[in-house]
Parts: structure tokens; sequence; C-alpha cells
């Protein structure tokens, strides 16, 4: 069963793993000479180090180093699709070429259907030095689309032929036990001690991951009570509640437990439960195909995967790790005629088995974590040649010590979280540049940007949430706090930020910038649709006249306007909203001033924008999973490619089922909105599919539940003294990290 952490969004966008390993341009040397180990700080790890399962983005790029993907992605993204010979793209005026395992020829078919053919170089390597060929990517394919996979991998949600028929009449024990509940008399398909036993280790096991969850996230210390955490959790219980009572008494708020554990979790149970893996396997409950009609071996390095319709994200999808099945599976158990590949369907024990010692065809081989170090060595069978530096530790530290550590010594390579103070603590570090004799500065985009949320269901008229009237409600709101965000972000962040105005990140190919034609400041213009601002006023002058143009959106909205002032709000709308932001109770949060000062606008007005700052930034999340959320702030994560799907899509012509996953915060329904979420999927043509997400971004501005707020950058930092800065990977960008061409670093 895949749990998944409460939510993912970040509340601030607090800094990322030093980043993902995404493919090489340029070549390792010889041999690995240098035996001084470059060190590299990082937040905690939590030993999770497989290419399958692992869930933080610090366990992601420990294992990241070891493994080989089927392609790069060039400096802005772009997927490299004849890695063999190489292909050369250009980035701030200078050519680079992108070299990988294998080329790649997208054909669409005449009847709409797509086939992928992928040709691997036949001269892999593992670290162990075993040949890596077709056949072991075939095995990473149907681990991450077994019927039982619980990791982040979702290719198996991709339309590729035969998939829905392989995954079906096939579901882990777990989900079925959960299903059946606690009282459950039917025992065919497993025995009553089966049942007992689960339910004693799932409760003790989920409850003990929230425990965990609460103290690793800096709420509680240790050694405090159950009581203690659990309030940082939104519940009250005894001091000597046990694990089970505290199950039982959360389900008590729920239908079913089985809608309980689906909001209530704290990330996988994998590692908490004392025999989670035996719960992991598949039971079948139906007709189930052998094998997925749309994987089809082509040759001892090729295989064609055969898609059933367009979908721009598949390509991102397959660009997988390929993993040694001879390690992470059983060559005996594989023989691609007889459809068998590598392990039994419904049963990834194998696979689980090698969570913490990953092994690939990456840059180095993985040799041990212990005492909050990963220590790595050089593989001499990299194919793009041995590392020039032969040994790497990923050391483990707090983010306050990053920098201080960098300076000291004690680590070479760090990523502290970027901000204004942290800018000038670096360039007083170095004379008064970011650049200097101790530290190098490297700083890019984050995949991800800040906001302001609004809930249309709960900020609306007469419950209408798509009226005109309900929109104009919103409007008046965010026209108020969007006009404060260039003074609040500024203070906050510096140059290490900026004001975007449109909800997507600046790092996206579809993100509009500010020279296109129809590119607007966001809510800048009033309810007649004139422009609210001039270019010769002052900050002062647009404070004003954005509060002049929330009284008119207010009044479009049905309220009663005297004498410039609100005196009644319409039917199902309020004088007064609550906004929510997780700034740990002291207003540490990029957004904290937009609120403050927006708030005392607003009260000139008569309207009250209420600021609760939150110590526990889960109360958030459980607020808005029940849908109780007014108006939040908060942050989104990216990935390459721009898909709204998960974000904005409601399926409104079937009932507004959500089938996103994160809509329910929003709850968008709007129905050219999901045909063009859709629309945009079903194109690989960028510029088309450009022209369409900006007709979906113009549309969640028209609902005002969004306002994008600001566009942080994050920073790798790098020993001047310690690190040969010529051998870094030079033009490190969003897509393109530091370890990206890591076989060429030297160490001074």
């Amino acid at each position: 069963m895949n749990i998944t952490r409460r939510n993912f969004l970040q509340a601030v966008g607090a800094t990322s793993a030093l980043g993902i390993l995404s493919g090489c341009g340029g070549g390792g040397g010889a041999a690995g000479s240098g035996d001084t180990p470059m060190v590299v700080g990082y937040s905690n790890f939590s030993s999770k180090f497989s290419p399958f399962f692992a869930e933080t983005a610090y366990d992601q790029d420990a294992q990241n180093l070891t493994q080989l993907a089927l392609y790069p992605t060039t400096r802005l993204g772009e997927v490299v699709y004849k890695g063999i010979e190489g292909e050369t793209y250009e980035y701030n005026g200078t050519d680079y070429t992108y070299t990988g395992p294998a080329d790649i020829e997208v054909t669409e078919n005449s009847d709409g259907t797509v086939d992928y053919d992928i040709t691997l170089r036949d001269d892999l390597k593992f670290s162990d030095g075993e040949p890596l060929t077709i056949d072991d990517y075939i095995f990473s394919l149907y681990v991450i689309c077994d019927p039982t996979y619980d990791g982040s991998a979702t290719l198996f949600s991709m339309p590729i032929e035969g998939m829905a028929e392989y995954r079906s009449g096939m579901e882990t024990l777990m989900n079925l036990l959960i299903a059946a509940g606690e009282d459950n008399k039917d025992f065919s398909k497993w025995d009553e001690e089966t049942q007992k036993a689960f339910w004693t280790d799932y409760k003790d096991g989920f409850v003990q991951g929230i425990l965990d969850y609460v103290v690793a996230n800096g709420y509680n210390a240790e050694e405090d009570g159950v009581d203690a955490k659990m309030a940082n959790w939104g519940y009250e219980v005894p001091a000597d509640a046990t694990n089970a009572d505290i199950f039982d008494l959360m389900a008590g708020n729920y239908e079913t437990v089985q809608e309980m554990v689906e909001t209530e979790t704290s990330g996988s149970l994998d590692g908490i439960m004392n025999n989670y893996a035996d719960y992991a396997v598949g039971i079948e409950t139906g007709e189930s195909a052998a094998n997925v009609t749309g994987f089809q071996r082509t040759g001892d390095y090729s295989m064609r995967v055969h898609a059933t319709q367009v979908d721009a994200n598949l390509i991102y999808q397959l660009g997988t790790q390929i993993t040694p099945m001879h390690y992470y599976g059983d060559p005996a158990q594989y023989d691609y005629d007889n459809n068998k590949f590598g392990f039994p369907k419904g049963d990834l024990s194998l696979v689980r088995a090698k969570t913490t010692q990953p092994m690939g065809a990456g840059p180095y081989k993985f040799i041990k974590y212990e005492n909050g170090v990963i220590n790595y060595e050089a593989n001499e069978n990299y194919f793009k040649g041995t590392p020039k530096t032969k040994y790497v530790q990923f050391r483990e530290m707090s983010d306050d010590d990053k920098l201080n550590g960098l300076v000291t010594g004690t680590v070479d390579i760090t990523d502290p979280s970027w901000s204004k103070d942290k800018a000038q603590q670096v360039a007083d570090t170095n004379g008064g540049e970011l650049n200097g004799k101790v530290i190098t500065t490297s700083t890019v985009d984050n995949l991800g940007y800040g906001y302001i949320g609004m809930n249309s269901h709960n900020v609306c008229v007469n419950n209408e949430p798509a009226s005109d009237a309900s929109k104009n409600l919103r409007k008046a709101i965010a026209t108020v706090l969007s006009v404060y965000r260039d003074v609040a972000i500024d203070s906050y962040y510096g140059e290490a930020a900026e004001v975007i105005n449109y909800p997507i990140s600046n790092t996206s190919w579809a993100a509009p910038h500010a020279t296109d034609p129809d590119y607007k400041i966001a809510f800048s213009v009033d309810v007649e649709g004139n422009d609210i601002y001039t270019s010769d006023m002052t900050p002062d002058d647009k404070y004003a006249a954005a509060l002049e143009a929330a009284l008119g959106f207010f009044e479009a909205a049905g309220y009663t306007v005297k004498d410039g002032k609100l005196t009644a709000a319409p039917e199902g709308a309020k004088l007064e909203y609550e906004v929510m932001i997780p700034a740990d109770g002291t207003g540490d949060h990029p957004a904290f001033m937009i609120l403050k000062e927006a708030s005392d606008a607003f009260a000139k007005i008569g309207f009250s924008l209420i600021v609760t700052d939150l110590s526990n930034s889960a109360d958030l999340w459980t607020k808005l999973e029940a849908k109780q959320g007014e108006i939040w702030c908060a942050a989104w994560g990216a990935t390459i490619d721009p898909d709204m799907t998960q974000v904005y899509y409601s399926d409104v012509a079937n009932g507004g089922k959500e089938p996103g996953g994160s809509n329910y915060m929003y709850q968008i329904e709007d129905k050219e909105l999901d045909s063009l979420i859709l629309e945009a999927r079903a194109s690989t043509d960028q510029e088309y599919r450009k022209q369409v997400y900006k007709a979906c971004l113009d549309i969640i501005i028209d609902w005002a539940c969004e306002i994008p707020t600001y566009q942080r950058q994050n920073a790798i930092i790098f020993s001047t003294e310690r690190v040969n800065i010529d051998t870094v990977t030079p033009d490190i960008s969003t897509f393109y990290v530091w370890q990206s061409e890591i076989e060429n670093i030297e160490m001074n």
C-alpha cells in the first residue's frame, strides 16, 4: 500500500536537496587519482537508498549517485534523445554536448498510437563489472509497474498498451485487510491469525509513524509524551494512551478506517511496521494479464514501448534508472518469452531487501552509511570514465551549520537555505562578493514557487463558487494581497527571489514572460477591466489604488458599500475571512508581511482579514484536507513537464471526482479548464502546449483561487580553496545540477 505523506507541499519551500543526477556532458579522467575525499554537507537521510523506494529528496540524491538513468536532460530540461552519439544544445551562448546510455526514437502513428523505440549502448557495465542490457531496463519497468509497487514512480498511470490488464485482478494483502476491516469474518483469502496480527502491527506502526514525524519535523522533543506529540497532529489523547488507543480514537472521526488512513498519514510504513513486507504482497482478486503488451523486447539492447495515445508526460516517466536485475532481482526468474521478469509478479520482496545498499551503473559506488556519513568510491566502470575524485562523502548536518561547516573545512560543498541574510553572510566571508577566495556560489531558480491560495467553496457568494459574484469576492481579496508582494518578498529574500504573476514556476518552459504580448501583472485590473496602476505611481499610490479597486470588486460581488466602507455581505459571504500561514508562530515566512499589510489595509474599509500564524504546519494540512480552509500560504513543488492535472483538474463533466489529487484545496470546477489540461497532455508540440497552458493559467487567475507570490532561488556553495572550481559543472541550472558532471570535479 502506498501511504503518502500527509502533504508533500512545502509551507515555505525549504531548500531542496542538492539536486538530481540528471546525466552528463564531458568525460571523466583515466583513473580516480585524488585520495582527498570530496565532502558534501546534506540534511539528514532516512536510510532508504533505493532507486525504487527512496522517499526524501536527500535519500534520492544518495542513491542517484550510484545509478544511470535512461537519458540525461539538458540545462533547460530537454530530453536528450540521441545519447549514444550525443546531441548539442546551446545555453547562455555556449554549446554543450550531452551524451547518455541510449537513443530514443518517438513515432506518432496515424491511428493515434505512439511508439518509443529505445536502443542502449552495447558497452555499458554496472559498477560490479556485470554487463547492462535491455533486460535490466525491462526488469526495472516491471518493478515500477507491478500491482504491488508503492514507490513514487507513476509510469503505470500512463496510456501504455496492456498496462491496465496487467495490473488488474491483484491487490496487496494490506489494502484488502484495511478494506475488509478489523471485524471481517471472511477468511477465504487469509486466516484469522493473519488478520489479528496485521491490525496489531498496523495500528502500532501507523501511529508510531505520526509520532516519529512530528519529532523529526521539529514539533516535539523525543522525550515528550504521546499526548504532546499528538497535540501537534491535532488530537487530544491521554498521556498513557497506547498506539492502538490513538488509532481507534482517530478512526472515530471518519466514516471508514480506509478514509482515515488515506488522510491521517505521515509517510510509508515500510521500516516502521514489524512485518510490512509480509502484507505488501499481491493477492489475486480476478483475471490479470501475464505481461504488459506495450513493453516489447526487440533485441539484447533494444525494446519498444507502445502507447495507445499521445501523452506528453510519458517520455519523462520512461526516463527511469536502469537497475541491475542480478542485484535487485533474480536472473533465474527472468524469461521474457515466458512472461517472467526477474521476480514473482506481486512479490517485490527481493527488491525491497536491497534498500540500504544501492548499486548501479552511475559514477560512484556506495560503500557504507554510518555515523551520519555516506561513503562512496569512484566507479571504474562508469561509461564516461572513472571519476577524477576517488572518494566522496555525503555528511549529515543541520541547515544552520552548513555555511559555517564550509568555512571551517568540515565540508567542501553544501546547500544552505538561501535568503537575504545568508547571501550577506557569504558576501561578508568573501570580502563583499558572493564569489571569492573562500566561497564560490551558484544560484538557480527553485523547481517550484510560493503562493497564497483560496478555497472557492469557502470564499464565495450564495454557495456558487463559479459565479461572477464569487470570483469578484476573491478578486477583491487577491487585489489587495498582490499589491504588497514586491515589498514583502524583497524584504525577506532580497535578490534571492522575485515576484511572479502566474501560478507556474519560472523554471518551466511554459511560464509566461514579461516580454510576451499578453503578459499581465496578477490582479492588476479593476472590475471594469481597466489597469489599476500607472508607471508613475509611488508604492503608497498603488496601495491606495488597490484598495479602491477592491471596493469595486466587493460591490460587484453583492456587498453593500457606504462611504467607502463595507457594511453588509451578500448571502453566503462574510465580512471577515481567515488566512493561515505556517510561520512558526513568529512571522518567519516570506508572505507574512503581505498578510499583515493587507490586513491593516482591509480594516480601513470594514473588512477583516484574520491572520493565523501556525507554529505547526500540520494544522494547515489538516484543515485543507478537511476542505475547511479559507485562505492560506504555501508553496508548490514542480516537475520538468508542467502537467496541471494533479492540481487543477476536477473532471467536472463526470461529477467533479477530483482525480488529480490536490484540487481539494482550491475546489476549482471548470469544464473549460479540464478540457484544456487534457488537450495540452495530448500533444508533444511544445509551442502549441505553451499556448494552451497560458489559457489554463488565465482561467486559474480568473477564478482567483491562487495568488502567485514568489520564485525563490536555491544556492550551492563550494569551497574555493579546496575544490578546483575550474572543474565544477559549468552553467549549473535548475535541471542540470552540480552532480551532472561530478566525474570531472577535482579537489585542490
